[in-house]
């Protein structure tokens, strides 16, 4: 009879439990692998801080996986490693969702290579073209076509599928339109399965966030890059990123926030959290924090509701923070 009433009791309090929990307040976000750590760690302190009375949940599905989601209505706030694209602005407009873009922080597109690859001492970006264009599909296989320095080795591609925002930005920079690229090479939304096949095969060459190199220093090295018309090699690091050195690969990223979310009193805390804590955090996790001013303004922003993008539906290569910011935004 004890362990009757001893079942009963425990099933209630596992049933009060459960309930409590199912009624918790949770914050959504999915979208770009690359913010994903930023994201990730703002929702770790936010939660200390409310000491659970709020849940967070990040996910990773890509910046246009992410899109996807968040124009049905899914997510409250979207990761994204590259603006709002013009088929995007559509479908959310269709489901009638509204939004607020905010940068959150630089990222430096990083392009890795093996350890024991001893050949790359730098990479002009024509050499990158020449190994990433369309044109290089089934064409050139091996180093030495890139460069005649360079090996007859076979050229091993790793790089972020197509429904990655780190994807769009690396081809528009380097080919001149965004997602021109080749097909035939290893892809994945997931960073952590570039980094592996990169560091376990000497002939291989990828790119990702900054963050996932610092992440596995150990295990890959970056290569310097020459931008065009440019003599000097420069290696992406928070200084060569805030000096402006690093082109044409850095990029501010970005998180977008529903309007109807901002509804939602504890979406607005997260936003303005985030915003708050975000220049120790960013750095933290390996990127390149805004200025003070930056995330100053991105909060007025978000608490004037400025809502929609300043991209107009696409990328662009090279823009400075404080211009978008300052800009007028459109649905």
């Amino acid at each position: 009879m004890l362990m009757t009433r001893f079942g009963l009791l425990l099933a209630a309090g596992l049933v009060l439990a459960g309930s409590a929990f199912a009624q918790t307040p949770i914050v959504k976000i999915d979208g770009s692998s690359t913010v994903y750590p930023i994201s990730e760690a703002v929702a770790e302190e936010f939660q200390k801080s409310k000491r659970g009375a709020v849940r967070v949940t990040v996910g990773i599905s890509g910046t246009g996986g992410g899109f996807k989601k968040f124009c049905r209505g899914e997510t409250d706030i979207s990761d994204a490693s590259r603006p709002i694209l013009e088929k995007e602005m559509k479908a959310c407009a269709e489901a009638g969702i509204k939004y607020v873009e905010l940068p959150v922080a630089f990222d430096a597109l990083t392009v890795v290579i093996n350890p024991k690859n001893s050949w790359v001492k730098e990479l002009k970006v024509e050499e990158l073209k020449k190994m990433w264009e369309p044109l290089a599909q089934g064409k050139i296989t091996h180093w030495n076509q890139v460069n005649p320095s360079w090996p007859n080795a076979p050229l091993k591609l790793f790089g972020p599928g197509a429904d990655s925002g780190t994807f769009d930005y690396f081809t528009d920079a380097i080919n001149g339109k965004e997602k021109a690229s080749r097909g035939d090479f290893t892809a994945s939304e997931d960073d952590n399965v570039l980094v592996q096949g990169v560091s376990r095969d000497v002939h291989a060459i990828g790119y990702f966030g900054l963050a996932y190199y610092v992440e596995n220093k150990d295990k890959l090295k970056a290569a310097p890059i020459v931008n065009k018309g440019a003599t000097e090699a420069i290696v992406p690091s928070l200084e060569t990123v805030m000096n402006g050195t690093y082109q044409p690969l850095a990029r501010p990223i970005f998180i977008y926030v529903s309007d109807k979310g901002m509804r939602r009193p504890e979406v607005r805390e997260f936003v303005q959290f985030y915003l708050r804590n975000a220049s120790k955090l960013v750095k933290e996790v390996g990127y390149v924090p805004l200025a003070a001013k930056h995330y100053e303004m991105a909060l007025k922003n978000f608490t004037e509701q400025k809502l929609g993008t300043v991209f107009g539906g696409k990328s662009e290569v090279g823009v400075k923070v404080e211009e978008l910011l300052a800009r007028k935004a459109h649905l």
